[in-house]
């Protein structure tokens, strides 16, 4: 069996190595348009940043010898060819025409299988300055890349950089340039940080984090141009302002290269190629795995594309072993279907640590669910142990069927892992747990990592309280707005002590401070001290101590939907407060 791969990176090298292994008669050839094949792309940020020392940790197996051609070729039976450019599939020859970069000659490779692995490449924006290469001005894909903008800060010591978007890869790089001495400054369309793994809430936090470590945010702004003095960067230009930079990352995304499978007829999502369950496109003898594929999504069951390097590397391995299913021998397909992605993602963010799995509370009521979510606040570890601090879940599930459907977490780097609880939130939307499993799960305790009940299991408890109608709730972002339309059918009631509002400041409004401890006492002497014809958003410093005052007030009469804990409390406020 002739199997020919069209891309040598995550995708097409995992491919070729597992069929290395499970079909040892097939003759498997990767055809890379580049120079380099199976590197580790998602490592770059940590290579330029000083974190990775050695070029070989990019490029080389645990065990020494570097992942090129003769590699393939000595220990996983693989030809690889590298600057050999795809042109065109011939499917009903099934024959791939080649043009060989060195020479300019074309060639046809025929194959019985064909994998098209041809990844992603970087968004260009079409504004002016951009027109024609420019020093100082880098997109980060290639290994090639990498080592350009390595040996670009070696060499030039730019001073300002510039980084135009602030997804995964560039709000890395922002940590990595200030690990370099640069000055950053970051921009977006968007109006926060990393919004389509943060939200709005979260995003605060992470633009508070980069502005506390010296990286300048600007959200809401448009890339203008690009102005320079002919061959080298100067400044950025927005609609709002211009930034000096002699060093700019493009950073705003990448694209599907789907234009060699769309021009050989095969089906196409709403931007990669589409793939079955076992990563087939509409015509069986050819797949598509990794950045240029859509494929399932595990929660909603319908076409997803996720260009993450596991996801790359899954894939390969499910196509591997499909073909070798086909393959003389066994005569039967293999059963290793996709079960899908789920959008997890994970990203450090200087002392910070950020990671989403799952459906956000928007995204599942698009999908069709009745989506409900809660946001918690606890600490990672048992407060008594050094370096404990708050970690934050907003955790979402379906209420008529109390299924968990995904959650975002921030948390500190290091002890309290985020990692942690995220890759149990992602096992439970991937086995359609409920928070009822969930907050039943015997999840590993001791001081140094967790407290007794895991940060994980209050957000279950807590969002099971929601569902269940025991609890009312309002996230910051709901009472945010409140302030934002004027309404002041609202007054906020605050139960820390007289300290913490000196410490921490409070929020705005029609605010009466009645401290946890003398609640109870304060109610049932004055029962009028709190309005009744009003909501009262009860407010603490992480949300406990509130849920206690919410049973006192409904105990002493108070309507439990007026009676409203604001959720996270002060410690998950991240828009402006009043100072005491």
């Amino acid at each position: 069996m002739k199997v020919l791969i069209i891309g040598g990176s995550a995708c097409g090298a995992k491919a070729a190595a597992r069929l290395s292994r499970v079909a040892p008669k097939a003759k498997i050839t990767i055809l890379e348009r580049g120079e380099d094949i199976s590197y580790a792309s998602c490592g770059f940020p940590f290579f330029i940043g000083g974190e990775v020392k050695n070029r070989s940790g990019l490029t080389n197996v645990g065990f020494g010898p570097k992942r090129d051609a003769d590699y393939f070729g000595n220990l996983l039976y693989t030809t690889v060819l590298t600057g050999h450019e795809a042109l065109s599939i011939d499917r009903e020859k099934k024959k791939v025409k080649v043009r060989i970069l060195a020479t300019g000659k074309t060639k046809a490779f025929s194959y019985d299988k064909l994998i098209l692995a041809t990844g992603a490449a970087p968004i260009h924006p079409n504004v002016p300055g951009l027109e024609k290469s420019l020093n100082g001005v880098f997109t980060l894909s290639s290994l090639k890349d990498n080592f350009a903008i390595d040996e670009y800060i070696t060499s030039q010591k730019p001073q300002k950089a510039v980084i135009v978007g602030s997804g995964l890869i560039g709000i890395e790089m922002a940590e990595a340039l200030k690990h370099r001495g640069l000055d950053v400054t970051m921009i977006d369309a968007l109006p926060l940080p990393l919004m389509s793994v943060a939200g709005e809430e979260f995003g605060l936090f992470v633009k508070k984090e980069l502005e506390k470590n010296g990286v300048r945010f600007y959200g809401s702004e448009k890339l203008i141009g690009v102005k320079s003095d002919g061959e080298r960067a100067l400044s950025v230009v927005t609609d709002k302002r211009e930034s000096g930079a002699d060093f700019v990352l493009l950073s705003i995304g990448v694209a599907p290269n789907i234009g060699l499978g769309r021009d050989a007829g095969l089906a196409v999502g709403k931007k990669g190629l589409l793939a079955g369950q076992f990563l087939q496109t509409n015509d069986p003898d050819i797949y598509a795995g990794g950045d240029c594929a859509e494929s399932l999504d595990a929660v909603t069951g319908k076409s997803r594309w996720q260009p993450m390097g596991s996801t790359a590397n899954r894939h390969g391995r499910v196509i591997a072993d499909h073909i070798a299913g086909a393959s003389e021998e066994r005569n039967v397909l293999s059963d290793g279907k996709f079960g899908g992605v789920e959008g997890t993602a994970i990203v450090r963010v200087f002392d910070l640590c950020l990671g989403k799995a799952g459906l956000s509370l928007s995204e599942a009521k698009e999908a069709g669910y009745e989506a409900v979510d809660v946001l918690t606040s606890n600490p990672d570890i048992l407060s008594f142990m050094p370096g404990s601090t708050q970690m934050f879940i907003r955790l979402v599930a379906d209420k008529a069927t109390r299924r968990v459907l995904g959650a975002r977490i921030l948390g500190p780097v290091g002890q309290g892992r985020v990692d942690k609880r995220l890759d149990v939130v992602a096992t439970a939307t991937f086995g359609a747990l409920t928070v009822d499993d969930l907050s039943d799960v015997d999840l590993a305790y001791a001081p140094p990592f967790s407290t007794a009940l895991d940060p994980l299991t209050h957000a279950a408890n807590t969002l099971r309280n929601k569902i269940d109608e025991r609890l009312t709730s309002c996230s910051p972002k709901e009472l945010k707005k409140r302030y934002d339309d004027g309404d002041s059918n609202f007054v906020i009631l605050d139960v820390r002590n007289a300290k913490e509002l000196e410490t921490s400041g409070k929020l705005r409004g029609d605010i009466i401070n009645i401290p946890l401890v003398a609640l109870k006492e304060c109610v049932e002497r004055e029962p009028g001290l709190l309005p009744k014809n009003k909501d009262i958003i009860i407010v603490c410093r992480a949300g406990v101590r509130a849920w206690s005052a919410y049973s006192i007030l409904a105990r002493a009469g108070y309507k439990r939907h007026r009676t409203i804990v604001l959720e996270g409390g002060m410690s998950a406020w991240g828009y402006e407060t009043a100072l005491s």
